[in-house]
């Protein structure tokens, strides 16, 4: 019989590595607190919706400093939030209205592909209207960028703003909305992670002028005698 290929056999190796890093980590869990993993399998109740890039630099949990168990998270390419997906939005649903979550995070970070991608003149593919979103993140906010001379510092704020567009296409939804008003959670916040120290920069976004402002026209929430829908 011939051998196993080198290529096949380095891949074995990467991941029989990762099952003995996993090993590790469960004793490690377990010499720290032994009931560890019986509280993990009895159920989550997380505070945090994490809703961040899925570039591999940025691990969610690791940046907050939370546990398993503690934070409820969704990723995708640039942080989007895009009001027709169904994937982010029943993440957002599932976490309102089920986990009860008192904190919606929208987690970009600086040096991103994706937003590097949308500045880029070219055809992507499949990828082309997953960016469009970015690029109409740019048109709703051409003034302020185009006034922006550095070409870096441009790129810094369409990816600031970018996260903002997230958080308000979040507040938009029903229940946020109705569960702000029952409960005065969630609230929805915007963060920048910066690669190059480590640190998460708070975009400060008033939440409630912000809920106030989108319900003149995206309001959905019991009771209420607007005639937008």
């Amino acid at each position: 019989m011939a051998s196993e290929p080198n290529g096949n056999h380095y891949l074995q190796q990467s991941l029989d590595h990762i099952f003995q890093n996993n090993k590790i980590w469960v004793a490690s869990k377990k010499e720290t607190d032994a009931t560890f993993f019986d509280k993990l399998a009895a159920g989550q109740s997380p505070d945090y919706l994490y809703i961040g890039c899925s570039d591999s630099r940025v691990p969610a949990n690791e940046i907050m400093g939370l546990e398993a168990g503690e934070v409820f998270v969704h990723r995708n390419i640039a942080n989007l939030v895009p009001n027709v997906d169904l994937n982010v939005m029943s993440v957002i649903n599932y976490a309102v209205r089920h986990l009860k979550v008192k904190h919606i995070i929208v987690c970009g970070h600086y040096n991103c592909g994706g937003v590097q991608a949308a500045l880029t003149p070219a055809d992507l593919g499949l990828l082309n209207p997953w960016l469009r979103n970015i690029r109409d993140v740019y048109r709703l906010h051409e003034q302020e960028l185009d006034e922006i001379s550095d070409e870096h510092d441009r790129y810094n704020r369409l990816i600031e703003l970018n996260v903002i567009e997230s958080c308000r296409n979040i507040i938009k939804t029903a229940a946020v909305q109705q569960s702000y008003q029952e409960n005065q959670y969630p609230i929805v916040h915007g963060w920048v992670f910066d690669l190059a120290d480590g640190l998460l920069k708070n975009l400060e976004i008033d939440f409630e002028a912000e809920l106030a402002d989108v319900q003149k026209i995206y309001c959905l929430k019991p009771g209420s005698s607007s005639g937008h829908h």
